[in-house]
């Protein structure tokens, strides 16, 4: 039989495939059958991973990662929840108490009394309830207690800058509020998932919201919404209206901020706030458009304040907490936890001293009864050691327990001519000349003329002076001893009114003050910064020009644990040459214009008078150089909370800065300075402040091109620098041209021909100086009054 397999080299044919078939098909050679070639591996073969791919994971590692991941996050879901238990009340829901000391270990106050009632969710007006659902968890009843995606959001937000946000639901927020604390940790948080998560599965939603309205703390100290609807609008939660009860559910945002009581200068927020509110009741179909149109803000009623907080400790109290708060050591729900022992920087003589102040200056000569203007006086004062930023003393109102409102912290009334010297710092810090290129000194002459019209600005103005006067041609010097608007609305705007608003800010005046708009006009005050914020900014001047922000808090501690405070470097505002060139010339005020009722304190001093519009409110604000404080008057009607104006107060026609506000000043600074030696002010001026400028020709009209003229120096302090000048300026100790004669003033009181009520110095009549003065309180040549009868009030600011 013959062999039929094929001779070498011949590939088997497919049995299958027919004769002759096609032979463009390659077929593979003997050496390929026995296996493939090493050189060139297979399509399926594995390549070998080189370089930096050997780094990464490949597709299958990754899944187990991710596998692994998911079934360990899993089971720790699944034994926290199992490991965590639902924990009795929390302390925070029997509030402690804070202790508040002043900064020798005495003690101020104690505070933290629990305010609660309890109340079935039957009692709270649905109305009520939608509000509080609209402004914190508008998904409630949807929702399941935890939301993931909020909390990731709310995190993403914190740490993206775009503020911190809580994500948390209403559940969280009552777990947070009944069962734990409110301390930022990560392990509070993590409770915080684990109880709301059993709780949403054991309990219904109308009960986790009746314990959260029952919990919440809604400021005033008043924890719950019972007690709420009493401390802000004295009636039971039952007859709340919509209205009021959205107010409620505005508070739960921010407690303390949102009281338009106690902080009028967040009403803006708390309106927007309420809005949106009641915008968001509309949406879920809470509330009819129609009657949401016609929801008018109900005004909640005054603050009633508890009785250990009688007196100052109310205020000193409330300004501890606000400055806590907005520092953002403690927020306030986790403050008004409580248990914390908080070491104030008030000094308990000093702040004695200023009470005494006030009580002997003013308040014993106020008769209400008699005078109806007397009724509406307010006082606040606050007085920093320049150096440390130390709030030492604060003087709030007349009472706590009376007068609710803090006169030192509140932002509604015009600063008035305190804020002229930052004008000037303005100019000095950035080189400013004026329109004809001269630059801007303390010897520089403009024209002083009343209702004289801004020259170079986009806006009209043409400020009157106080009393109607003109001055003429006068040195920055001269115009700021006697505080003449004409010349400091023209600097305003040769220095440029945004780079003025740069510099009030570097100083320490907030930059979101009321009314802080620029403007030729801001030169004379009409911003609303607090007494608390003009202290900052002296303080800052008093310090040459290196600001330290100020701090109401020494030390806080809970148990054994010290909250860390922010820190607070001294930062560098403006140059010393600046500062100290502006603290010249309100030296010069002090020795020689509209303050030299602070004399009386016996150490030098600088400072400047300010009256605001219509004589609502009259400042002093001046420094020695250890010490700054500022005084200021306010007018207020108790009824209605309006602002009014202060015309016979006192028994006084007018009440300017340089009467009542200075004699406080003087005669607390110098109880608050007793036992240490008088310090005179180092100063190193800018070039051209100290040397007297020549005298201009007589036939030199234009107030931009016209030359200084000499002036001696104050000769009882030859070591000065501060430089006056004749024109306007002094004779025989007085002013002439529009102010003082030598009728004068004796040491802010009066003299055979001089001003009534220790007033200021000789006033002006229609313009021209007399010898006789003025009645009742003087002229402060823009911060006095008029002789009584010779033409009516001022409506506009010193």
């Amino acid at each position: 039989m013959s062999d039929q397999s094929p001779p070498p080299g011949w590939t088997p044919r497919d049995p299958d495939t027919p004769p002759g078939g096609p032979r463009d098909v390659p077929q593979p050679r003997a050496h390929d059958r026995a296996g493939p070639r090493q050189s060139r591996p297979g399509k399926n073969a594995r390549r070998k991973r080189t370089g930096w791919r050997r780094l990464l994971p490949t597709w299958r590692m990754a899944l187990g990662g991710v596998l692994l991941v998911a079934l360990l996050l899993g089971g720790a879901l699944v034994a926290g929840y199992l490991l965590v238990d639902i924990p009795p009340a929390n302390a925070a829901a029997t509030a402690q108490s804070n202790v508040y000391l002043y900064s020798d270990g005495s003690q101020i106050a104690r505070d933290g009394e629990v305010n609660r009632v309890n109340v079935p969710l039957s009692q709270i007006p649905r109305t009520v309830q939608e509000a509080v659902l609209a402004a914190e968890d508008r998904d409630f009843y949807s929702e399941r207690a935890v939301d993931p995606k909020a909390m990731i959001r709310a995190a993403w937000n914190t740490a993206t800058g775009k503020g911190t946000q809580s994500g948390s639901t209403i559940t969280q927020q009552y777990v947070k509020n009944y069962y734990l604390g409110q301390e930022q940790t990560i392990k509070r948080k993590v409770k915080e998932f684990f109880i709301a998560i059993k709780l949403g599965r054991e309990k219904s939603k109308n009960y986790i919201l009746e314990g959260y309205l029952n919990t919440s703390y809604f400021g005033r100290n008043a924890y719950g919404i019972q007690a709420a609807a009493q401390a802000y609008y004295g009636k039971d939660v039952g007859r709340l209206t919509t209205a009021e009860g959205a107010y409620l559910a505005t508070l739960l945002n921010s407690p303390s901020a949102f009281d338009v009581v106690s902080h009028p200068q967040s009403r803006p927020r708390a309106l927007a706030r309420w809005n949106y509110v009641l915008d968001g009741m509309v949406k879920k179909d809470w509330l009819p458009a129609a009657e949401r149109a016609t929801t008018r803000f109900p005004e909640p009623g005054k603050a009633r304040a508890a009785a250990g907080l009688s007196g100052q400790r109310g205020y000193l109290v409330e300004a501890i907490k606000d400055y806590i708060v907005e520092n953002k050591i403690l927020d306030d729900k986790t403050l008004a936890e409580g248990g914390y022992r908080i070491t104030s920087t008030i000094d308990k003589r000093r702040q004695t001293a200023f009470v005494d102040a006030v009580d002997e200056q003013m308040v014993s000569r106020l008769e209400p009864e008699t005078r109806k203007a007397d009724r509406l006086v307010r006082t606040g004062g606050v007085s920093i050691e320049p150096t440390t930023g130390k709030v030492v003393a604060m003087y709030g109102g007349i009472d706590y327990t009376k007068q609710y409102v803090n006169n030192a912290t509140r932002h509604d009334y015009q600063v008035a001519s305190t804020f002229k010297p930052f004008v000037f710092a303005a100019a000095s810090e950035n080189g400013s000349r004026t329109q004809d290129g001269r630059r801007i000194t303390p010897n520089t002459i403009y024209n002083g003329d009343n209702k004289r019209p801004v020259v170079g600005g986009r806006i009209r103005f043409a400020p009157e002076n106080e009393g109607q006067v003109s001055y003429g041609n006068i040195s920055v010097n001269t115009a700021t001893d006697l505080s003449v608007n004409a010349v400091y609305a023209q600097m305003a705007v040769d220095v440029g009114t945004a780079e003025v608003k740069q510099t009030a800010i570097d100083l320490g005046i907030p930059e979101n003050t009321p009314n802080f708009v620029t403007g030729p006009a801001m030169a004379l005050g009409t911003l609303q910064a607090s007494v608390l914020d003009m202290a900052q900014a002296y303080a800052t001047l008093a310090d040459h020009g290196r600001r330290t922000p100020y701090t109401l808090v020494e030390k806080i501690t809970k148990g054994d644990d010290t909250i860390n405070l922010p820190e607070r470097t001294p930062t560098r505002a403006i140059s010393r040459e600046a500062a100290d060139t502006a603290t010249s010339m309100l030296v010069s005020v002090v020795d020689n214009g509209t303050g030299t009722a602070a004399l009386a304190a016996g150490h030098p001093a600088a400072g400047k008078t300010g009256t605001g519009e219509l004589d609502r409110s009259a400042w002093f604000a001046a420094y020695t150089p250890e010490l700054v404080t500022v005084v200021s008057m306010m007018g207020q009607d108790p009824d209605t909370g309006t602002l009014q104006s202060l015309y016979g107060a006192l028994g006084e026609s007018r009440i300017g800065g340089g009467g009542y506000p200075a004699r406080i000043w003087a005669a607390y600074t110098k109880t608050a300075l007793e036992g240490t030696d008088p310090v005179d002010f180092d100063l190193e001026l800018q070039p051209g402040a100290a040397q007297p400028p020549p005298p201009p020709s007589p036939e030199s009209e234009p107030p931009q091109e016209t030359t200084g003229e000499p002036s001696p120096s104050t000769p009882q302090r030859p070591a000065r620098p501060t430089p006056s000048n004749p024109t306007g300026g002094r004779n025989q100790g007085g002013q002439n041209n529009g102010g003082r004669t030598n009728s004068g003033q004796d040491n802010g009181g009066q003299d055979n021909a001089g001003t009534t009520q220790g007033g200021d110095q000789g006033g002006t009549t229609q313009g021209t100086q007399g010898t006789q003065g003025s009645a009742q309180g003087g002229t402060e040549g823009s911060d006095g009054g008029p002789a009584e009868g010779l033409r009516p009030p001022s409506a506009f600011l010193e």
